[in-house]
């Protein structure tokens, strides 16, 4: 069971809402040249589209920073209103002061404590990007990343840790400076006058056993909104699973209001392959619904052929297909859990288990496909229609079920 969530307040980015007991926020992130305004605007679009509700993008220099107004306009000329954060890093202060209308126009600006100046400027820094986003009345999230953390307060902490009669492991003072570098920073800004709702933190690591650790310690510390991220991840199957793994530990204990999958971009991978597994993690831990789930079984010796799994990829692309249209009409459909089995071991336990289910024949059985509805036999199924009808019962459930 999934734990209580951590209790926050509720930080507003434009109209999405974090933390408290909102749903996870699902964003991601464009790797394209910010400056690149058509591929920028196209990329953005395809990521709202797949389903992020905040998008990133790198602003690292004045160039970037100017091309923030065209992004911004011609997304809203386009219907699309999800928000845009500015991801700054060494020269924000700068960018942010020098560009207000780019300041006003951005949802949210991203800093990191590691890098806002060296030891005689970060205060300063750091204050005057805080001030801005007061007068935007901005949130601020505050990221420490291992790669590039406060190498003063690292140091120090290390050198105090030396001196104790039982000193604790590098790796615990590894976790304490990023949890007081977030903490810290947090409370200057709020001591600055940014109010605690606009204030989002995260403590990204590329370990995953760090990564976990280092969120728990900072949730047990604080109730500011926090963003959830493995760093450096990985590309494909790797990356995926050291994500999701990590992300899902963590949103179990109830840590958590928002989520990043990053993913090394792989050849010819969508961008938005990292909003899809978002999506895939929270459906499957049962933490926000995006479409009909299709449970399938892998197959056997028992399946006698390939048919129960070309139901199930048909019985996908038909749902996909249907998406836009079932969003229109029905409310709730997509909580709906479909079962397509290849055998009569787990076919009818798992298909009486979903809301529909359809039992095919294996090996050695009969020529019969057995339909279940809300865990009751509904009628059998023969010949070589099979699809057309099973497709017309679902049809004819979601119409009835979800009006």
């Amino acid at each position: 069971m999934i734990q209580k969530r951590h209790k926050t307040p509720t930080v507003f980015i434009d109209h999405v809402p974090l933390g408290s007991s909102h749903p996870i926020v699902i964003q991601s992130m464009t790797n394209t040249k910010t400056t690149d305004v058509t591929k920028t605007v196209g990329q953005i679009k395809e990521l709202a589209n797949s389903g992020s509700e905040l998008v990133r993008i790198t602003i690292n220099n004045d160039a970037a920073m100017k091309a923030v107004v065209p992004i911004i306009k011609r997304l809203r000329a386009g219907k699309y209103q999800i928000p845009i954060i500015g991801d700054f890093h060494y020269n924000g202060h700068i960018l942010l002061k020098k560009y207000p209308q780019s300041a006003a126009l951005l949802s949210k600006y991203r800093i990191n404590p590691g890098n806002v100046g060296n030891k005689k400027t970060a205060d300063k820094n750091f204050t005057q990007i805080i001030q801005i986003a007061i007068k935007h009345k901005k949130p601020v999230r505050i990221g420490v990343n291992f790669g590039s953390l406060d190498q003063k307060l690292l140091t120090d902490l290390m050198r105090q840790n030396a001196r104790m009669k039982n000193p604790k492991t590098d790796k615990q003072i590894i976790y304490k400076a990023m949890v007081e570098s977030a903490l810290s920073s947090a409370k200057a800004a709020e001591k600055i006058g940014l109010p605690k709702n606009k204030i989002i933190l995260s403590v990204k690591m590329s370990d995953v056993q760090d990564m976990i650790a280092v969120y728990q310690k900072l949730a047990k510390q604080c109730n500011y909104v926090l963003h959830l991220g493995l760093t450096e991840a990985g590309g494909g199957t790797k990356g995926i699973v050291a994500s999701t793994v990590s992300l899902g530990i963590l949103l179990q204990k109830g840590i958590g209001g928002t989520i990043r999958i990053s993913l090394t971009p792989q050849k010819n991978a969508n961008r938005a392959q990292e909003v899809t597994t978002c999506k895939l993690l929270l459906q499957s831990m049962g933490l926000r619904y995006f479409s009909p789930q299709v449970i399938s079984c892998p197959g056997c010796g028992r399946t006698s052929s390939d048919y129960f799994e070309k139901l199930a990829q048909a019985t996908e692309q038909y749902i996909q297909k249907q998406l836009p249209a079932w969003k229109k009409k029905y409310q709730g459909f997509e909580q709906l859990k479909i079962a397509v089995m290849g055998c009569v071991v787990n076919g009818p336990g798992e298909s009486k288990y979903a809301n529909i289910g359809i039992s095919l024949p294996g090996d050695q059985e009969k020529p019969d496909a057995p339909i279940y509805v809300n865990g009751q036999i509904y009628k059998t199924l023969k010949g070589k229609n099979i699809k057309t009808q099973f497709f017309k019962i679902l049809e004819n459930y979601i119409r009835k079920t979800y009006k």
